[in-house]
């Protein structure tokens, strides 16, 4: 094999790929690119076996070949040059050579059909295109809300819903669920699959540019997503994702309307002085005035702040715990919040006021707490 290519464009390839090499592995072969070069293209493979990663770059190729090269030191390598031509070649008895303007390395390389085998879908695959930016802005929105549990492991992804005239991504650890929905995103016919939390963080990361589209293809147990010139293969998450639509709430009368930043900030100012065992704050909420207080009596601590806002509705006293709240707030982009309370036992929806319902795709649910 080999070929000349620019350092740098060498080095962004190798990046993409990078996420999918595994910190620990018993397979050491996993410790290690797939370089195939072919066709003016150098495709470079990583894969851990659970999320595969592979992209594409353009390469002067004198003469084709595929080996498996050492993962950490190429990187390392390609991080300390600076962008130059580079020409890479092997040399025979399991070493190749780095070739740059005034030096050379040389690196052992390992035979591709150790590599293991890539399996992508099956051919009764769906698929769905989607806007990188809303596919971007969907898991951002979401990844925050999914779970850590082993005994139910559909909640530790998020769950793509897709329908006929919309698409919508969720989230839930059950104690706070979140919901994006786009009609950017439609299908034939309804149909669904849930991505682990792992490999969407690294989709996500991927989308960073937010241009163009991503092509999505998945059957009962894989789902492979194309990006510009790379893919990314994992498998998904088998089970039976609980019927979300159901415990949104529809007739929560009590409003309240307010400055999302205001109250995110007033939330974490107050929190400080909350029990760090509960994290709990409460809402005094009465027309045209939410009182949020806290307190941790075992240390003699207490804060309350006092805010204007529009409330509709009946006086009331809700508790939360202060860290799934933030959460939602924080990951909201609206200015204005709506929260739609029924009583101080059941969940309070959470959305963006209705003058920006247009542009924000998001809402929230969260779950109250007892307070005394």
């Amino acid at each position: 094999m080999e070929f000349t290519v620019s350092s740098a464009e060498l080095l962004k390839g190798v990046m993409n790929v990078s996420k999918a090499i595994p910190a620990k592995t018993t397979l050491p072969i996993l410790e290690n690119f797939l370089f195939a070069a072919g066709d003016g293209k150098l495709e470079i493979t990583a894969s851990d076996q659970e999320l595969t990663l592979r992209t594409s770059v353009d390469v002067d190729v004198k003469e084709n070949g595929v080996i498996a090269v050492p993962a950490r030191q190429l990187t390392d390598l390609l991080k300390a040059l600076p962008d130059q031509p580079l020409k890479v070649r092997t040399k025979g008895e399991g070493s190749f050579e780095c070739i740059w303007s005034n030096g050379n390395s040389s690196l052992p390389y390992f035979p591709a059909e150790d590599y293991p085998e890539i399996k992508g879908v099956g051919e009764d695959a769906e698929t769905v295109t989607f806007p990188a930016r809303s596919l971007a802005d969907g898991i951002s929105g979401t990844i925050y809300a999914t779970a850590d549990d082993e005994m139910r492991p559909a909640m530790n992804g998020i769950f793509f819903d897709i329908d006929t005239d919309s698409t919508t991504l969720v989230a839930s650890d059950s104690h706070k669920l979140i919901c994006y929905t786009t009609t950017d995103v439609t299908a034939a016919a309804k149909s669904s699959f849930i991505l682990h939390k792992k490999p969407a963080a690294v989709l996500r990361s991927l989308l960073e540019r937010g241009e163009g589209e991503v092509e999505i293809k998945f059957d009962g147990s894989s789902v492979v997503f194309w990006y510009g010139s790379t893919m990314m293969v994992c498998r998904l998450i088998v089970g039976k994702y609980p019927k979300y639509r159901e415990v949104i709430p529809q007739n929560n009368s009590n409003i309240l309307r307010i400055d999302r930043q205001q109250l995110l900030n007033t939330v974490r100012r107050v929190s400080v002085c909350a029990s760090k065992a509960s994290n709990h704050v409460k809402f005094n909420l009465a027309p045209g005035q939410l009182e949020i207080t806290a307190q941790d009596l075992g240390f003699a601590l207490a804060a309350y702040e006092k805010l204007e806002c529009d409330y509709s509705g009946d006086e009331l006293a809700i508790g939360f715990k202060s860290s799934f709240l933030v959460d939602i707030l924080a990951n909201m982009g609206c200015e204005t919040l709506v929260m739609k309370f029924m009583d101080a036992r059941r969940a309070v929806l959470i959305l963006p006021s209705e003058e920006e319902e247009a542009s924000e795709k998001i809402c929230g649910i969260l779950m109250p707490i007892m307070i005394s």
